[in-house]
């Protein structure tokens, strides 16, 4: 069995780099594969999607598909294709408490957090390095209002 861990756009996945090369040697259908990922990631239309592909001995294969990082959805939440090249002087766009918890819930599986706030907490942490608000407050001053249960995030 082996395992090939690819970077690819959500639902647009070629047989060029980085898939092709990476597959091709291993006797696999690229077609297949690529037809496959797409399918399986087109909910994530554009954003970069870690996926895994499990080649079996019989030339058969499973696909896993990761989660984009927390950044890439905060840019597809806010319409955006970067964060803030001076973070602290430049502000780059604001997103609603409700995005940052489903972007939270998206993510929660992969994160080191056990409760819903605490994932929510992750993600505005992402939010203070990108330059991104939170209904117009810093994300820092979010996190110390959930902290002091100004706000409250339910599990």
């Amino acid at each position: 069995m082996q395992e090939v861990k690819v970077l690819v756009p959500g639902g647009k996945a070629s047989p060029g780099p980085p898939l092709g090369p990476a597959i091709g040697p291993l006797g696999l259908n690229v077609k297949q594969v690529v037809d496959k990922i797409n399918e399986a990631t087109k909910d994530f239309d554009g954003l970069p999607v870690p996926v895994k592909i499990i080649v079996h001995e019989d030339k058969s294969f499973d696909i896993e598909v990761g989660v984009p990082p927390v950044t890439a959805l905060i840019k597809k939440e806010l319409g955006i294709e970067k964060g803030s090249s001076s973070t602290g002087k430049e502000v780059v766009g604001d997103l609603k408490l409700d995005q940052v918890i489903k972007i939270a819930n998206i993510k929660r599986k992969q994160m080191l957090s056990y409760s819903l706030k605490s994932a929510v907490k992750e993600v505005l942490g992402t939010a203070v390095s990108m330059g991104v608000t939170v209904e117009g407050k810093s994300p820092k001053e979010v996190q110390k209002e959930i902290d002091e249960g100004k706000i409250k995030i339910e599990d």
